[in-house]
């Protein structure tokens, strides 16, 4: 059976849910802290109903959000943690990912995936087909979408799907990076997710799961590499995790209680949950079973402290 070779993570990054309640300028405070402190990147979900809460003061698009971002940055990444294939065509997202990238002088990154969450397909109008039909749209927009990045200039891009179909496309613009923005698929599927994986992504992401699940859906994805004919190491693992650290107990409790969160529940669900060392410690086997890159949830927007207080204490122990 294919493994994952146990490495150090490469990199930290943070990771917030804009649509439980952030402005963009709240998103830039973030972005811009987490550059100074030395974060590899900066990703924001893309959804457009808070799961919880009010959502106040409402939804802000991912790649107008990111656009923005791209101006008032410098260098660090920038990514979505994932576009849903519900919300746009290909070819629209085509163009906007390629302009993002140019503006961003070649920093963004690009989580693609089925989408999942029906209320907000039905609070703006978005047609949400069944589970099967989802996949198939989400394979057909990767192929065209990295079918226009990598169509030579001066060429046209044609494609014929089931539910696309692309007649001489100019396919421009190109993106920044060469043949295109690093792709990132997750997810826990036990066949398509992997498969799709292997043939399309830079990175496979797998979100607040435990140690054991991680281990196996990296091992699927692995085996799915080595059959795709891929190099092992052509294949970045990373994972996401809720973040609640702190000095001591009261600082914890207190930032669990700004997400709303018990600290036992956080605990036992997340590995970046804790004192800095016992965040190190737990991390040390999530390390171990090949987790390379780390995607830092950070709920609460408004505590910057938060964001540096991790990259201080805690990234220069395990980086």
């Amino acid at each position: 059976m294919a493994d994952v070779a146990a490495t150090s993570p490469t990199d930290f990054r943070v990771f917030v849910e804009p649509q439980q309640g952030a402005s963009y300028a709240d998103q830039l405070a973030v972005a811009q802290t987490a550059e100074r402190a030395g974060y590899s990147a900066f990703f924001r979900s893309d959804h457009y109903v808070a799961m919880a809460g009010d959502g106040l003061p409402g939804p802000t698009d991912s790649w107008v959000t990111l656009a923005g971002l791209a101006r008032e940055t410098s260098s660090i990444r920038l990514g979505t943690m994932v576009t849903s294939a519900t919300f746009r065509y290909p070819g629209p997202l085509a163009i906007s990912v390629a302009q993002v990238d140019e503006m961003s002088g070649g920093r963004v990154e690009f989580g693609l995936g089925a989408g999942w969450f029906e209320a907000e397909h039905k609070a703006y109008a978005i047609p949400f087909p069944p589970l099967g039909e989802r996949f198939d749209r989400l394979t057909e927009q990767l192929e065209i979408l990295t079918g226009l990045w990598t169509t030579p200039a001066g060429k046209t891009f044609d494609y014929s799907g089931k539910h696309y179909e692309i007649t001489d496309s100019p396919a421009l613009p190109k993106p920044a990076q060469h043949p295109h923005p690093p792709i990132i698929i997750g997810g826990g599927g036990a066949k398509r997710t992997p498969a799709l994986a292997a043939r399309f992504a830079d990175e496979f992401n797998i979100p607040f799961v435990p140690l054991d699940t991680l281990t196996e859906q990296y091992t699927r994805v692995a085996a799915a590499v080595e059959k795709a004919g891929r190099a092992k190491d052509s294949m970045t693992y990373s994972a996401a995790f809720v973040v609640c650290v702190g000095r001591n107990d009261s600082e914890i409790a207190r930032r669990a209680e700004a997400i709303g969160r018990e600290v036992e529940e956080l605990r036992s669900n997340s590995p970046a949950v804790g004192t800095p060392a016992e965040v190190v410690d737990k991390l040390g086997p999530f390390l171990q079973a090949g987790v390379q890159r780390i995607y830092l949830q950070v709920l609460d927007q408004s505590d910057l402290d938060h964001v540096e207080f991790f990259a201080e204490q805690i990234v220069p122990q395990v980086s």
